[in-house]
Parts: structure tokens; C-alpha cells; sequence
């Protein structure tokens, strides 16, 4: 029997025949090149099929799904099939930078705690590259923070413990299809910890029209199950509450309607991050990233609402909750802010 890869990649596919090629390719330019490729393809109405059998590389395998169930289910199938010790993800779109497998493996390698790696990731939009919109600098204990707030990890960034992922019992939830990763994160954590290598080690395709887009309304109340599940264990029945105000203005950066909920979402970060920063005593480089990380997002939630005209800027600026302030937006900003949503609906109301 062949011995096992160290890397077992996860690619479900449908109609992809036009991306897959150079995504496929992305992975035969690593400078690690001990991995197996499972694709599964989900009844794809193209030639996905061919074009991938078609490459010619001994360590791809393919195979298809009986009926179109979804992506979920196709990259358990991909997952069922693994053998390699570690588990990496990568969508049929997405791109990896040559260095990606080897600089995680040896991470792993050395870091025996972790049982999820990601990376930083670059952002492919129409022919252009933008910068990564997520953190820039990150620690363990900054990954944790954010995934109580936040997704922070690409999911074709990451790289977990083929160990870890079985433990969980089921790969991926069916019924979280829309934050099916966000709620894979949340579970492995039980088994050891997550971390993000903070080099843009692959590139994130952005597609007009995918799931995320289509269906906005199914995303958002994915992420507060999975965002209410997680608190409930130290917040009881606030949880529901909690996970929907930031699910709502932080993760899907929606204008707050009226100052109370400000006030609120403001209660709320606060009770969150002081309660992770005693229970989990991060250092003290952990803790002024992730209160810097946190600021940056309650600022965010500031100049959205100044900017669609949906707060004014006394009462955007009278809501300062301890630890939190205004972040890095300085006042000139919020003016700017404000002025810019008073001509957008200057606009609207001449239109």
C-alpha cells in the first residue's frame, strides 16, 4: 500500500472547468510537494471532470457525487477519503503562493498545540489584487478573540490536524452550510488551538454572485447559531441577544439604526472582551492587539452609521464605552464621515 501524503487537500467543485486548471496549478508550484488532492466533483454541468483529469498529475483523485447536494457535503466526501496527516483546504477558485504548505507544515510541525493553521490572504477582485481586509498582526490569543466576534480565517487558507478533525465527529454541519467553516473553527477549537500565519499566503477569489452574495438573509442567521452557541456556555440566554447585534454590525458591517443600539452593541463588546481577557489571560502583546483590533471595528461601526446617515455625529461620539473609544478614527474623521452621508442622502433625496 502506498504510503500515506502528509497533505490531504479538500477541492469540492462544480461547474468549475474555467478556474480549476489554474488553482491546480497554484498547488503543483509548492516547494512542499508531499500532498495528495481529493476533487469532488458536485454534478457539475461543465466539463469539470475532464479538465481536471485531463492534468495529468498522479496525485489528484477524483470523484463524483451521485446527486447535487451542495458544498458541504462534497468536501465531507473529500474528507472521508483523506489519508495524509494534515488537512488543507482550497475551493476550486482560490490560489495558493508557492510557500503556503511548507511554511504551514513546518509551523505544525513544531507547534504541537495547534490543530488549525491559516494564513493572511490577498484578495483577487475583477483582474485586480487587493490588500487583506483582516487583521494584520495577529497571536493565538488574538485568532481566539476574533472568532468571538468575527470570522477571521480564509477557509482556503487553512491547515488543520487530520486527528483534530475526526475527533469532532462530523467534518463540516450540512444544516450550517452558510457559515459551515465559522462553525468548524468554533468546534476544533475544543481540541487545541487555532493560529493564523500573518504572511498572505494565498489568494482569496472574489466571485460576483456566490453563495455568501445570493444568500445574504440564510449567511446572517448561520453565523448568529453559531456566534449564540458559542457564548451561551458563559452568557446563558443573553447569548441570542449577543450573537445577533454582532453578527449584524460587526461581521456584516450593517448601518446601526438609533443610538440605543449602539449603546447596546457598545455593552456588549465590552462584557465580551472582558470576560475573554480574564478567562483566558492573554499576554500583554495579545491583549493590546486584540483591544486594538476591537476599536478598529467599533470605529467601523461609527462611520458606517454617520456615513449612510443612519446616526449623528453627537450621538456617535457621546457612545464610548470603556476600552473601546473611537478607535483610531479621529474626530476629523467622523466630521468627514458625517459630511459624506449628509451628501449621499443630499443625492437620494434630489434623485
Amino acid at each position: 500500500m502506498a504510503t500515506p501524503p502528509t497533505i490531504s487537500v479538500l477541492m469540492a467543485i462544480y461547474n468549475g472547468a474555467s478556474l480549476v486548471p489554474e488553482t491546480i496549478a497554484s498547488l503543483q508550484a509548492q516547494t512542499f510537494t508531499d500532498w495528495e488532492l481529493i476533487v469532488v466533483d458536485d454534478c457539475s454541468a461543465d466539463d469539470s471532470i475532464a479538465v481536471v483529469e485531463a492534468i495529468g498529475d498522479s496525485r489528484i483523485r477524483v470523484t463524483r457525487q451521485a446527486e447535487n447536494g451542495g458544498v458541504v457535503l462534497a468536501r465531507n466526501a473529500a474528507f472521508a477519503q483523506a489519508r495524509g496527516r494534515y488537512i488543507a483546504a482550497l475551493d476550486h477558485d482560490d490560489l495558493c503562493k508557492p510557500t503556503r504548505f511548507a511554511k504551514q507544515v513546518a509551523y505544525l510541525d513544531t507547534n504541537p498545540e495547534t490543530v488549525l493553521l491559516g494564513t493572511a490572504a490577498d484578495i483577487l477582485d475583477d483582474g485586480a489584487i487587493l490588500p487583506p481586509t483582516l487583521a494584520p498582526v495577529t497571536t493565538p490569543s488574538v485568532i481566539e478573540w476574533l472568532l468571538k466576534i468575527e470570522n477571521p480565517l480564509v477557509w482556503s487558507s487553512v491547515m488543520m490536524r487530520a486527528d483534530a478533525a475526526r475527533a469532532m465527529g462530523v467534518f463540516m454541519r450540512p444544516e450550517l452550510i452558510c457559515a459551515e467553516d465559522y462553525d468548524l473553527y468554533h468546534r476544533i477549537a475544543r481540541h487545541g488551538t487555532i493560529a493564523r500565519l500573518d504572511e498572505e499566503l494565498m489568494t482569496y477569489r472574489r466571485v460576483r454572485g456566490s453563495l455568501s452574495q445570493s444568500r445574504a438573509d440564510e449567511v446572517r442567521a448561520c453565523a448568529i447559531r453559531v456566534l449564540a452557541d458559542a457564548h451561551r456556555p458563559d452568557f446563558g440566554d443573553a447569548a441570542d441577544e449577543m450573537a445577533e447585534l454582532v453578527t449584524l454590525y460587526i461581521m456584516r458591517q450593517q448601518p446601526i439604526p438609533d443610538r440605543a443600539t449602539l449603546q447596546r452593541l457598545g455593552e456588549t463588546l465590552v462584557k465580551l472582551q472582558t470576560h475573554f481577557i480574564e478567562t483566558r489571560r492573554p499576554d500583554a502583546l495579545s491583549r493590546k492587539l486584540l483591544r486594538w483590533e476591537t476599536a478598529r471595528r467599533w470605529a467601523r461601526v461609527g462611520r458606517i452609521g454617520l456615513r449612510t446617515g443612519a446616526l449623528g455625529l453627537i450621538e456617535t461620539a457621546s457612545v464610548r464605552p470603556d476600552h473601546l473609544g473611537l478607535g483610531y478614527a479621529s474626530f476629523d474623521e467622523l466630521i468627514l464621515s458625517r459630511i459624506v452621508g449628509g451628501m449621499r442622502n443630499t443625492v437620494r433625496r434630489v434623485a
